[in-house]
């Protein structure tokens, strides 16, 4: 235990104006977060704080973090694809992960009653690690380009090239956004809105 992370769970992660508040949302799980906490100390890892929240490593790797939001409390396997899930409690923090995987709680129950199938996630993610394995990340060139961008590269031929020069982060960020839209209109809309940002080489959410 580290008092970064003592700190943690009194005050949060100090991102926003409610920290050490009741409205806080480490003090609204707090217990949870303790219980986790705990599970994964015996398991081993080293305990340190990264991006304001609790991190624990292996030999300098990620290999899992605990996170408080407004509706559950999750710990989030940096390389959970990896895991075998025989239990099927790993989910997708978001729509387009491609390597973390979470396990999200609302109560203290539900981590007692799972803290065995926990640690036995815990110690494969560090064998996962101490075999060296690496996921395969999905490249920028296998994501579908909307018709719609096309059009405008062809309007545009500097568009594509500003597109084409623009990191695989940003272009990958830029055709998810793109790609969610539904409709022709919108996708359209929205390639226009940031077309600016794409010839001053910024991502979609750099301003």
């Amino acid at each position: 235990m580290i008092a970064e992370v003592d700190k943690y769970l009194v005050d949060g992660c100090g991102r926003c104006k409610y920290g050490g508040t009741p409205d806080c949302k480490v003090n609204t799980w707090q217990e949870v977060l303790k219980q986790l906490r705990a599970i994964v100390l015996s398991c081993g890892l080293e305990e340190t704080l990264k991006w304001g929240m609790p991190c624990y490593i292996y030999k300098k790797s990620n290999i899992l973090m605990i996170a408080a939001f407004k509706e559950y409390c999750s710990l989030t396997f940096f390389k959970g694809v990896l895991l075998h899930d025989a239990h099927n409690i790993l989910e997708k923090p978001g729509e387009n992960s491609q390597t973390a995987r979470v396990v999200r709680f609302t109560n203290t129950r539900s981590i007692q009653e799972l803290e065995a199938i926990l640690k036995t996630y815990i110690y494969e993610a560090i064998e996962v690690e101490k075999a060296g394995l690496k996921v395969s990340l999905k490249k920028v060139d296998d994501y579908e380009v909307p018709e719609e961008l096309t059009q405008k590269f062809n309007e545009y031929p500097a568009l594509q090239t500003a597109f084409e020069a623009l990191t695989p982060g940003r272009r990958r960020s830029y055709l998810l956004h793109f790609s969610a839209a539904k409709q022709s209109q919108t996708r359209t809309a929205r390639i226009e809105k940031c077309m600016q940002q794409i010839f001053e080489g910024k991502g979609f959410n750099e301003y």
